[in-house]
C-alpha cells in the first residue's frame, strides 16, 4: 500500500512538473519570440495581407493636453457597447458622460446590418435621454450644417460629430474609412468582412434619420495612446491587455513603405500604426504551444487565427486553465484533482472566467511561490492562504456546499499553481510585444544584440510613455510587475526603468474624442 501511495505521489509530481515546464518560457525563448515579432513588424509595414497587419491609421501627431472640444464617442469592443459624451478641457483633463448597452450573442453572430442598427439605436437612446438629436441638442455638443455632411442641401438639420472606437482588425484607408478584416473576441456577424464599418454605421444613422455623422474610426489601442498622451503630455505606445490584446505606436512614415505614393508619405513625419498584434505568429513557429492551447484553438470560432491573443488575453486564460484542470481531474490511473469529480461549470466551454483566476491569486498571499519539484503538499504556514483559495474554488467553480469536501487543500494548492503559471506566461509574452515596439522605434536594443554606444538610442535618458488599458493589466495581481521583469530581460534594466507605464484613462472614449477633433480640423482645412 505504501509502495502504491509513493508511486502515485511520484506520478503527481511528474505531471505537475510537466505542466510547469510546458508553461514556463525561458529567457532565450522570450528573445527569440521578440526577434520574430520584429520581423513580422517589418513584413506588415512593407506589404498588405499579413496576419499582423500593421495598419496605418492616418492619425498624425499626438496630443499634448491643450486640446479642447466636446464630441460623441461610440465604443464597440466586447460584451458591452458604450456611448459617451467627452469634453476635453485643454488642461490635460476631460469629463465624460456615458451609458452602456448590452450586446447579445444573437447580435454578435447575426446579420451585420442588425448589429449596426442596434449601434445607431443606442446612440439615439443616449441622445434622447439628454435631448433630441434633431432639435434640443445638449448645448455642449458641436453643431455643423447637415448639408456639409450629407450633401443634401438640408441646412436646417444639425448633426453631431461622432468617433467610432472599433476594436477589431480593420484595414484603414482614411481617418473616417476602414474595411473589416476579421472578427475577433467572439463576434461573427454575417456579411461584414470586407465592408467599410464607418459606412455601415453611417447608413444605419441615415436609415433612421438620426443626425449624427461618424467622422473618425478609432481602434481602442489608438485611443489608449492618444488618451495617455493627452493626460501625461506624451506617449509612444498604446496597448490593450484585457478581453483581447493589441497595440498601436508612433512610427516614422518613411518606414511604412506599403503606403507607396500616398500623399501622406510626401508629408513625412510620424503616423500612428495599429499593429493588430493579436495575430502575431499565427503559424506558431515561435510561440510555445501546449496541448491545452491547441485544444482551445481547435474549439474556438476562429481556429489558426489570433494566435498571440489566445496566449495572453483575458478571454482565453480561463479556458486554458479549465483545460488543464480537466486534464488533472481525468488523469489516469488515478485522478490528481477533486477525487476525479468535476462540475457543470468546469465541463462547459468558457465556463471558467479569467476573473476567477484573479480571485484565486488574490486569495493566495504568496504569489509566485510555485516550486516545480514538489508535489501538491502544503506547509502549515500556507494553510490560511490555501483555505481562502479553497473557498474561492468551492464558490466559483460550481462546487455546492454538500460537495465542498471534494476540494482538499492540496487541490487548492494545485489549482492556484496552475493559475499563476498561466497568467505569468501571459505577462511574459506581453513583454515581448512592448519590447519589440521600443526596439522598432529606436528607444531600446534587445539584450545580446550588441550594446549601443552612448547617445545612440532615440530619446536616450528620457522617460518613455506607454499607455495601457484592460482588465488584466489593471486588476490581475502582479501582471504588470511580471511584465516589467521580462522587459528587463529583453531590453535591460536601464531602459526598462525609463518606461513609464500608465493607465490610459478611458482611451476608447477620450482617445476617440481626440480623433474626432483631428477629423474636424482636417475637414475645416480642406474647406478653407
Amino acid at each position: 500500500m505504501a509502495h502504491t501511495s509513493a508511486l502515485h505521489a511520484q506520478y503527481q509530481q511528474d505531471i505537475l512538473k510537466a505542466i510547469n515546464d510546458q508553461l514556463t518560457i525561458s529567457d532565450d525563448t522570450l528573445l527569440n519570440i521578440t526577434r520574430t515579432f520584429l520581423r513580422e513588424v517589418t513584413d506588415g509595414l512593407s506589404s498588405y495581407g499579413h496576419p499582423m497587419a500593421m495598419i496605418p491609421t492616418f492619425v498624425k501627431g499626438v496630443p499634448d493636453g491643450s486640446e479642447t472640444g466636446t464630441f460623441l464617442a461610440l465604443d464597440l469592443g466586447g460584451t458591452n457597447l458604450r456611448v459617451c459624451e467627452v469634453t476635453l478641457h485643454g488642461d490635460k483633463s476631460f469629463s465624460l458622460r456615458q451609458q452602456k448597452y448590452k450586446v447579445s450573442e444573437t447580435l454578435k453572430t447575426g446579420e451585420v446590418t442588425t448589429l449596426f442598427d442596434y449601434l445607431a439605436d443606442s446612440v439615439d437612446a443616449f441622445l434622447t435621454d439628454s435631448g433630441s438629436p434633431t432639435a434640443a441638442l445638449p448645448p455642449s455638443l458641436t453643431h455643423e450644417s447637415h448639408a456639409n455632411v450629407l450633401g443634401n442641401g438640408d441646412t436646417d438639420q444639425p448633426y453631431i460629430s461622432l468617433a467610432l472606437t472599433f476594436s477589431f482588425p480593420v484595414e484603414q484607408t482614411a481617418l473616417d474609412s476602414g474595411k473589416l478584416l476579421t472578427w475577433t473576441k467572439g463576434f461573427a456577424a454575417k456579411n461584414a468582412i470586407g465592408k467599410d464599418v464607418v459606412k455601415l454605421l453611417q447608413d444605419a444613422f441615415d436609415r433612421k434619420h438620426i443626425h449624427v455623422k461618424c467622422v473618425a474610426l478609432v481602434n481602442d489601442t489608438v485611443g489608449a495612446l492618444l488618451s495617455r498622451a493627452y493626460t501625461s503630455g506624451g506617449c509612444i505606445l498604446g496597448a490593450i491587455f484585457g478581453t483581447g490584446t493589441n497595440g498601436a505606436y508612433v512610427e516614422d512614415v518613411a518606414n511604412i513603405t506599403k503606403l507607396g505614393n500616398e500623399p501622406t508619405v510626401a508629408e513625412g513625419g510620424y503616423m500612428i500604426v495599429n499593429t493588430e498584434w493579436g495575430g502575431f505568429n499565427n503559424t506558431r513557429s515561435a510561440l510555445p504551444s501546449t496541448p491545452y492551447d491547441n485544444k482551445l484553438d481547435r474549439e474556438s470560432i476562429n481556429p489558426r487565427f489570433q494566435a498571440f491573443e489566445k496566449f495572453i488575453s483575458g478571454m482565453y486564460l480561463g479556458e486554458i486553465t479549465r483545460n488543464i484542470i480537466l486534464s488533472l481531474i481525468d488523469s489516469s490511473p488515478k485522478p490528481l484533482l477533486f477525487g476525479g469529480r468535476s462540475t457543470g461549470l468546469l465541463n462547459k466551454q468558457w465556463g471558467l472566467d479569467t476573473a476567477v483566476l484573479s480571485e484565486i491569486e488574490e486569495a493566495w498571499q504568496g504569489i509566485g511561490r510555485f516550486a516545480s519539484s514538489k508535489a501538491a503538499t502544503t506547509d502549515a504556514s500556507d494553510e490560511v492562504e490555501l483555505s481562502r483559495v479553497r473557498d474561492v474554488i468551492v464558490q466559483r467553480l460550481g462546487f455546492s456546499d454538500a460537495r465542498a469536501s471534494d476540494v482538499s487543500l492540496a487541490d487548492a494548492d494545485t489549482v492556484r499553481q496552475v493559475c499563476t503559471l498561466v497568467a505569468a506566461r501571459a505577462a511574459r509574452l506581453s513583454a515581448c510585444a512592448v519590447a519589440a515596439v521600443l526596439v522598432q522605434t529606436g528607444r531600446a536594443q534587445l539584450v545580446g544584440s550588441g550594446a549601443p554606444g552612448s547617445g545612440s538610442l532615440r530619446d536616450d535618458g528620457k522617460r518613455i510613455g506607454v499607455g495601457v488599458d484592460g482588465s488584466l493589466v489593471e486588476f490581475y495581481p502582479q501582471f504588470e510587475p511580471k511584465l516589467r521583469a521580462s522587459l528587463r530581460v529583453l531590453i535591460g534594466p536601464e531602459v526598462e526603468s525609463r518606461v513609464d507605464i500608465g493607465m490610459a484613462k478611458d482611451g476608447s472614449g477620450a482617445g476617440a474624442a481626440l480623433c474626432a477633433l483631428v477629423a474636424q480640423r482636417q475637414d475645416r482645412a480642406k474647406r478653407s
